[in-house]
């Protein structure tokens, strides 16, 4: 009963986190859209922070205002 629990905990978790991620990602992406860039260059910023989400997000931050 309890190893239940754990993993569902565990499952929401994760979730949570890979929900987090398609969320900012879907942002980064429509943002970089109406800063104006093009659009190969904004799906690189959406392909970029789905398979590296912290660290493609942290680029995408510090380059959005250079664009």
């Amino acid at each position: 009963m309890e190893f239940t629990n754990i993993f569902i905990l565990i499952f929401l978790f994760g979730f949570g986190i890979f929900l987090i991620n398609i969320f900012t990602s879907v942002w980064a992406y429509k943002d970089s859209v109406r800063k104006g860039n093009s659009k190969e260059f904004s799906l690189i910023i959406l392909i970029g922070t789905l398979f590296f989400p912290i660290i493609g997000l942290i680029i995408y931050l510090i380059i959005r205002n250079d664009s």
